[in-house]
């Protein structure tokens, strides 16, 4: 599949409540949430505001004239918060792109900017049963704790 990956312009910024929803893991059998879950503060901590914030950082996939994916950090106390210097990583592909090697890609090019930008680790919360645990571990992620439902991944850079 062709796609490139570029910066989010700040015009494009609203694109990231698409992906946000995106984002959100829905096991096999169980009926997504309305689309307006995203609203609620504790998603909103990953958009609100996003491009006005040091270490706000956001990569694109555009494929077939679409923006396809997006994987963006920010310094947060989000569930993947681990301290105030460490970025945490969002990321998500329209159905149709996942499964394609984007999201990797994505992924190894967001790590790339961390490390050139001087930061030592980032860090993520996933769903134990989301297919995309096998993928951060292989980009370089281990799994630091967890609860009953999640892991918290950290990648030192």
């Amino acid at each position: 599949m062709d796609y490139r990956i570029r910066e989010l312009k700040q015009e494009e910024v609203k694109v990231l409540d698409e992906f946000l929803y995106e984002a959100i893991f829905i096991p096999e059998g169980i009926e997504a949430p309305a689309r307006d879950i995203i609203n609620l503060l504790e998603l909103q901590v990953y958009v609100t505001d996003f491009g006005k914030q040091k270490g706000d950082i956001c990569f694109i996939a555009e494929a077939d004239n679409v923006i396809a994916g997006a994987v963006w950090v920010r310094i947060m106390n989000d569930y993947g918060h681990v301290d105030n210097k460490t970025p945490s990583f969002a990321i998500s592909l329209l159905q149709q792109y996942r499964k394609k090697g984007i999201g990797t890609a994505l992924m190894k090019r967001m790590l790339l900017e961390l490390k050139k930008q001087g930061y030592k680790q980032a860090s993520l919360a996933v769903q134990k049963m989301n297919y995309a645990v096998h993928m951060y571990k292989k980009v370089g992620f281990e799994i630091v704790d967890e609860n009953d439902e999640e892991y918290i991944m950290i990648c030192r850079l």
